[in-house]
């Protein structure tokens, strides 16, 4: 019976039979089957059907809100009866860039859960030093982050892409007005950066030495801390990655930043050891590659 109201479930959720079939890897006429033999070990209809449409029957829509919970206790009691059982599975550590605010990290880890459910996977935020070292001491299988350093040949070095870093600074600032900026325009100007305490010198000096922000260095734990001090007009922040539409208000502005006339670039990669033997590595990272293709 589970089986079949993962079916039913399936065909509620996506309105269409020939979807939910294609979805499950079955075909249309097995999975029609399956739910009337739901139907009628249950004793009541599900589903009222109309030529090539369907309702939910009253009975049909209380038994799919309650079917969605039993589905997932029991997915949750198998997962912790095979940890007691002490054959778990492996689990996939996963090093994300926490200054990083576009969304392709998060539908890649969205499509891999729902494709793999019973691999575990564990998300370790750091900046990018974190992450490096992180991956160096086996902490993490696998690490998001940006390109700081020359590639090393006992890492799978995959480059996700190369895009020009822009900036976030409030929409009252006279900048804001610019269609681009240029590093020296932002020497007065404070440089607020996403970063834990360990890493601030760190972060510090890169964006110093290396971007070119000579302005005082404020700092923030996350994001949204981060944003409310631009939104307040404490300075900027270098922006990593594109931030999902509307995330940003009408209170900021994102600028491209500039280095003389030419833009200032940065590549984001997926890294991972070579000796790594976990399959799960190398299919997270074509999924995460997919979703900065699309």
């Amino acid at each position: 019976m589970l089986r079949q109201m993962k079916y039913f479930q399936a065909v509620v959720r996506l309105g269409s039979f020939s979807e939910a079939a294609y979805e499950c890897n079955i075909s249309q006429s097995a999975i029609s089957q399956q739910i009337q033999a739901l139907e009628r070990e249950l004793g009541f209809l599900l589903l009222e059907r109309k030529k090539r449409k369907f309702e939910l029957t009253p009975a049909g829509e209380y038994f799919y809100k309650k079917s969605l919970v039993l589905i997932a206790d029991y997915e949750q009691i198998v997962r912790e009866t095979t940890r007691l059982a002490g054959g778990e599975q492996e689990c996939l550590k996963v090093g994300f860039l926490r200054c990083y605010s576009g969304q392709e990290f998060h539908l890649a880890l969205e499509e891999f859960t729902g494709k793999y459910q019973d691999i575990p996977v564990e998300v370790f935020y750091g900046n990018h030093d974190e992450l490096y070292h992180m991956l160096v001491l086996n902490e993490i299988d696998l690490a998001f982050n940006d390109q700081r350093r020359a590639f090393s040949g006992e890492y799978i070095n995959m480059i996700l892409t190369s895009s020009v870093t822009h900036i976030e600074i409030a929409s009252r600032n006279p900048i804001s007005s610019l269609d681009k900026v240029t590093v020296q325009e932002l020497k007065n100007m404070p440089c607020i950066l996403v970063s834990s305490d360990a890493e601030k010198e760190t972060e510090a000096e890169y964006y110093q030495t290396i971007i070119g922000f000579q302005g005082e260095k404020l700092f923030a734990d996350n994001m949204e801390e981060a944003r409310t001090l631009v939104i307040s007009g404490k300075g900027f922040m270098p922006s990593e990655g594109t931030p999902i539409e509307g995330s940003l208000g009408t209170n900021i502005v994102r600028i491209p930043l500039y280095r003389g006339d030419e833009p200032v670039k940065r590549n984001y990669c997926v890294f991972w050891k070579k000796e790594n033997t976990k399959s799960m590595s190398e299919e997270f990272a074509g999924i995460l590659k997919g979703k900065f293709e699309m």
